[in-house]
């Protein structure tokens, strides 16, 4: 072969190799450059259920997405313990690795959800730990206390000092004395290797910890989990129930459809919708308390007396409340504090109800009592054989407008709808007893 085709293929092959190492270095580069966005997700105030659902929906996404990372920024007192293990439980499940920076704070709950991460940054003179549970029964501080070792020990940390954090009688030599509970300040905690790292800035975290990324994605809860956070809170769900069963209760007492049953209504709807958005609840819950409550109508208004259809709407409904609770607990204590300020503002509320001017028109307010001589019993036999118009259902007891006066009778353990029309068949001292008419003829 002629020398100069050698050295041209020569030339060729060193191009070829030259162009190589450059695609190879511009395929490298380009891979360096398409590495993830770091999901930074802000763990700041009360612990409650909607951060849980709002972070569980932020972990969701950043999966999605392949995210490089999820940087949790902590600054919390803590708040709701069933809500923080949700948040942990999340964390631990996530395929992203999670890092957590402690700006200010981690306490209480705050320090389950730091110590979930896989890796934990703390800024400096920032702190953790003080988690004991309140209130502070064996029972409680001994489930917290375990799941505060688990939750350390799946990320190689100590599983004493974590129990420390909880449990007053839990004591680390040279660390903690008994009777205490531990929290730790970021220098110490780096000191005994309880975290990772201090920086101030996710920055500084990222690049100690030797993360490759493009940049942050900022999130933050939407309307609906900030509404549903605040509704969830414990004694704004009691107000919104004690608030739906008085405004139910007494749109049955009064008639018509009007403001207590739009308030009820209303009321009823934002304590179910946010735990609907929260998880707390799913939809099985509320077609219970839906089925509940037309099961009482059908009692109320189809059937007389109180029978198997009340029994179980009311059962339907206080079950579909405990329900929506993360415990049965505190579904219960929420349930009988709503019902019992709930019984004190309807009877307030009928009460001024009765007093008003339009409480004066619906309501009977002539009574026929017995006076000296025979005058008022003369008047009340006259009433026998007088036919009028049933004004309430009766069951047995009612009121009937007999000649434009509206009167207290009972029937003789009948039901009796109303609008029917009815005749007096005797008088009984106060007692006026009614029956049905047989005949078509109209209500006088």
């Amino acid at each position: 072969m002629p020398a100069g085709i050698i050295q041209t293929q020569a030339r060729r092959r060193v191009i070829s190799a030259v162009i190589v190492c450059l695609l190879i270095g511009w395929l490298g580069i380009g891979v360096s450059q398409a590495a993830g966005d770091v999901w930074v997700i802000p763990i700041r105030g009360t612990i409650e259920w909607g951060l849980s659902g709002f972070v569980q929906r932020a972990v969701r996404e950043a999966q999605a997405q392949r995210a490089t990372a999820v940087l949790l920024e902590i600054n919390t007192f803590g708040g709701r313990l069933d809500a923080a293990v949700e948040i942990r439980d999340t964390l631990l499940a996530s395929s992203v690795p999670v890092i957590a920076l402690v700006t200010e704070r981690a306490w209480s709950a705050g320090a389950l959800i730091a110590l979930a991460a896989e890796h934990v940054a703390m800024a400096p003179g920032a702190s953790i730990g003080a988690a004991e549970p309140n209130p502070a029964e064996e029972k409680i501080i001994s489930a917290v206390r375990g799941e505060f070792e688990a939750t350390a020990q799946r990320w190689g940390r100590d599983p004493k000092i974590a129990a420390a954090m909880v449990d007053r009688d839990v004591e680390v030599a040279g660390l903690s004395a008994e009777g205490k509970i531990l929290t730790l300040s970021a220098e110490r905690a780096q000191e005994l290797g309880f975290i990772d790292l201090i920086a101030s800035r996710r920055e500084e975290v990222l690049q100690q910890l030797g993360y490759n990324y493009q940049g942050f994605v900022e999130l933050r809860p939407t309307a609906a989990e900030r509404a549903a956070g605040f509704i969830t809170q414990p004694i704004v769900s009691s107000l919104l129930l004690i608030l739906g069963f008085s405004g139910l209760v007494l749109e049955v007492l009064t008639p018509g459809f009007g403001v207590p049953g739009t308030i009820g209504g209303l009321s009823l709807l934002l304590f179910f919708g946010g735990r609907l958005l929260t998880g707390l609840a799913g939809w099985e819950v509320v077609i219970l308390f839906v089925g509940g409550l037309i099961l009482l109508a059908v009692e109320a208004f189809l059937l007389p007396g109180f029978g198997i259809a009340g029994i179980a709407g009311l059962a339907a409904v206080f079950a579909s409340v405990i329900l929506s609770y993360a415990t049965s607990t505190a579904g219960l204590i929420s349930l009988n504090i709503a019902l019992g300020a709930t019984i004190v503002l309807a009877a307030l509320a009928w009460r001024h109800f009765q007093e008003s001017s339009t409480g004066r028109r619906l309501v009977l307010t002539t009574r026929l009592e017995r006076e000296s001589g025979n005058a008022k019993q003369k008047a009340r036999q006259d009433l026998v054989g007088k036919v009028g118009q049933a004004q309430t259902p009766l069951r047995p007891a009612g009121i009937v407008e007999i000649a434009g006066h509206r009167i207290d009778v009972v029937t003789e353990g009948r039901f009796v709808a109303k609008g029917t029309a009815v005749e007096v068949i005797r008088v009984q001292g106060n007692r006026v007893v009614v029956r049905p008419v047989e005949t078509d003829e109209p209500a006088t």
